[in-house]
């Protein structure tokens, strides 16, 4: 019934409208029949909505306004987190249930979803301190694949006095010990976490002490920074496996005349997490004295998550390669911003905006985080295909998209949507496979840095009937990634998304912030110097924004 109204709503609104410059039915057919589409549980598992006639007569709820007030307390942190409560109304209804039982299940608690008082007081604390935000809040959202989900058992932990319990890992599927060390080196180097790992020979991989386990070499010679390697030494970092964790090794090894020489994993042995060094420009053993800013090393739980295999290089590691030469980093980018609102202290509020660019720079690059941990929860639900081959079905996306995306620069949103809706009602599947589809291709196509890709998927999801998408397309015209900016064109896309907030369409981020809406309206009105430039790639400036 859902699939049949909304093509008849898109089919009434594209009577007038153009020639498709594109064939759909070709992304259907490369899709394989939708990812991804049958394969997804995403259209099974959605409650379906329900109409009920109301009556002349009117009975009370039975709930005191301070039970519901905290019930929307509740409702409003379940969202935050990540457990999708709806509308936040007061009423514990079925689907607030079913989000009290999902955090339940993730805090280790029985999933009766009926919330317990020290639940629903750790829930609201822990929502609040969120608000605060701060470098934790940043990090988490930014790194951690769990995002601000990942907050409430480190905080639970924290509360109940259980140290050493950070399980779990951090960028590209790292050990959170090592990438504590890469936002370290970044921290004190101008290459952002994400540049330096897209750096070859930056992070080795090999399992130096025989535990089947793979070990890490972080070599600092390829950073550009004098403060981890001179003219005459160069830091390195060695993390082994042990039994309860990876442990921290520093060394230097000596540079030669023409400082070309590298570090190697054959240059180290470890004996379960005990490292040496033989250094062949040194000819011994040479232990790091006074490593920079050292930090002591902590046995921890080893992550759960599968291990690529050893290899020599990161390049082993299911991760964003680096981007066109010619090509702007979404990824670097959103590094630098993230930055800025640790040193700022949190987020940009409507009531404290004073730079209405750092606003929806902020915001792009938050909707670009949810949208890729929303999607890496759905790939989960794909069945019988492996991450690399859903990634290869999205690629299509660029292609098949590319007429559309061509003309958000010159064209007008009223004029690009119905053209896509054209192309939606073209393609060999539902609605909801598409929108299925659109999701997780929006995921890869951000966590891969492809502008293609991504942008394709948000028109998509846009023309498939969930607008508030278009707040995507219109961040990609302001800051020009994968499209030619304009922020003129950009104005239409936001009011398209703001449009349906306003209209009662669910939201698609952070669905527990919906003082969103406001402050992307306070930054549109408040722009009037122009926005920031996007820093052009290969540059050793930094953004025009400054760090601090």
């Amino acid at each position: 019934m859902f699939s049949r109204s909304i093509k008849a709503a898109l089919v009434a609104a594209m009577c007038l409208a153009g020639p498709v410059p594109a064939a759909a039915s070709e992304l259907g057919a490369a899709i394989v029949g939708g990812i991804i589409g049958g394969a997804i549980v995403h259209g099974a598992n959605k409650p379906k909505k329900r109409y009920y006639k109301s009556t002349s007569s009117r009975r009370t709820s039975g709930v005191s306004s301070a039970q519901r007030e905290e019930n929307r307390m509740t409702q409003t942190a379940l969202n935050y987190f990540g457990f999708n409560a709806g509308g936040a109304d007061g009423v514990m209804g079925s689907r607030s249930r079913a989000a009290v039982s999902q955090y339940q299940a993730h805090m280790g608690w029985p999933a009766t979803g009926h919330i317990q008082s020290h639940e629903r007081e750790m829930l609201h604390s822990f929502y609040s301190r969120a608000q605060v935000g701060g470098p934790e809040v940043v990090k988490a959202m930014q790194r951690n694949p769990q995002g601000v989900r990942g907050l409430l058992t480190a905080w639970r932990d924290e509360r109940m006095g259980i140290t050493g319990s950070r399980s779990g890992t951090g960028y590209a599927g790292l050990p959170m010990e090592v990438s504590d060390v890469v936002d370290e080196i970044a921290d004190s180097s101008e290459p952002s976490a994400e540049q330096l790992l897209q750096r070859a020979g930056f992070i080795q991989m090999a399992d130096l002490n025989a535990d089947g386990r793979n070990d890490y070499v972080i070599d600092t010679s390829v950073t550009g920074s004098s403060f981890w390697c001179g003219q005459s030494q160069c830091a390195v970092m060695v993390f082994a496996s042990g039994p309860n964790g990876y442990a921290r090794n520093d060394f230097r090894y000596a540079r030669n005349a023409q400082l070309t020489n590298t570090a190697s994993p054959a240059m180290f042995q470890c004996h379960q997490a005990v490292c040496s060094m033989d250094d062949p420009g040194s000819g011994g053993d040479v232990q790091m004295a006074a490593a920079p800013a050292p930090a002591p090393s902590v046995p921890i739980a080893p992550p759960v998550a599968a291990t690529p295999a050893p290899a020599t290089s990161l390049a082993a590691l299911p991760m964003a390669g680096a981007a066109p030469a010619d090509q702007p980093s979404l990824a670097s980018y959103c590094s630098k911003v993230s930055l800025l609102t640790t040193s700022n202290g949190g987020y940009v509020t409507a009531a404290s905006m004073t730079d209405p660019d750092l606003a929806l720079s902020e915001q792009f690059c938050l909707t670009r985080t949810y949208a890729i941990a929303q999607g890496e929860e759905m790939v989960k639900a794909v069945q019988g295909m492996t991450e690399a081959q859903v990634e290869a079905q999205c690629d299509s996306f660029g292609p098949a998209l590319a007429p559309y995306i061509e003309m958000l620069s010159d064209t007008p949103a009223a004029q690009v949507v119905p053209q896509v809706q054209k192309f939606v009602l073209g393609a060999n599947m539902t609605v909801e496979q598409l929108q299925g589809t659109g999701a997780i291709c929006l995921y890869t196509g951000y966590r891969r840095d492809k502008m293609d890709v991504a942008l394709g998927a948000a028109l998509l999801l846009t023309g498939a009937g969930q607008t508030p998408y278009a707040e995507l397309v219109g961040h990609h015209l302001v800051q020009g990634f994968g499209v030619e900016r304009s922020d003129a064109q950009a104005e239409g896309w936001y009011e398209l998304a703001l449009s349906a907030l306003d209209g009662g369409a669910t939201p698609v981020f952070v669905p527990g912030q919906p003082e969103r809406a406001e402050l992307l309206r306070a930054a549109l009105s408040g722009e009037s110097a122009g926005l920031t430039p996007v820093p052009a790639p290969q540059t050793t400036a930094l953004p025009s924004f400054s760090l601090k």
